[in-house]
């Protein structure tokens, strides 16, 4: 179905005032623009899929910043295109970090096993972490479960729910967004 110049306006202005079906409209009908554009740069489909995730993501957290002059898909993919220069540059960062001799040897001796210690602060760590989960809507319980403690695929996720693969990813994306606002009051 393609949408009409008018139509897209009036589903980033539903978007604006925080409609859920306007951002799962705006997540597919941009989608494969995003991701193709992401392909073709990185020529790897889970970096494809991973910029494309975070430029929706990103979007939609700045969705009033967005200035209707430009068209929408052209905003999409200046995020994108913002979000793989950073990817590049900490991948390139992290390679000069490894070759950085300095401290290799030290690193290399240290004992890596966590003490108690670390062991009962990631066990706290958790045990807040699932406390926060529980006070979101059980369909975003559901799909945190699946993606981050069963450590399903999307496509796994969307047949278990039997939903479209985009709307786990909106979903997922929701949940995430709120679970960290959840995190951030306290």
């Amino acid at each position: 179905m393609e949408k009409t110049d008018n139509s897209i306006k009036e589903i980033i202005q539903r978007a604006k005032e925080g409609n859920q079906i306007a951002f799962s409209t705006l997540l597919d009908t941009f989608w494969n623009d995003v991701y193709g554009f992401q392909l073709l740069r990185t020529k790897n489909e889970n970096d494809a899929e991973d910029i494309t995730i975070r430029t929706f993501s990103r979007a939609f957290d700045k969705i009033n910043s967005y200035d209707e002059t430009y068209e929408f898909k052209t905003w999409l993919i200046t995020i994108s295109k913002n979000l793989h220069v950073d990817l590049i540059r900490k991948r390139k960062k992290s390679m000069l970090s490894e070759l950085d001799p300095r401290g290799d040897e030290a690193k290399r001796v240290l004992d890596e096993t966590p003490t108690v210690e670390d062991q009962l602060i990631t066990e706290q760590n958790l045990a807040n972490l699932l406390r926060d989960i529980k006070k979101l809507k059980p369909h975003y319980q559901k799909v945190i479960n699946l993606r981050y403690f069963h450590e399903m695929s999307y496509a796994d996720i969307a047949k278990e729910l039997d939903e479209p693969v985009n709307n786990i990813k909106v979903k997922l994306l929701r949940a995430k967004k709120l679970l960290a606002e959840i995190i951030k009051k306290k």
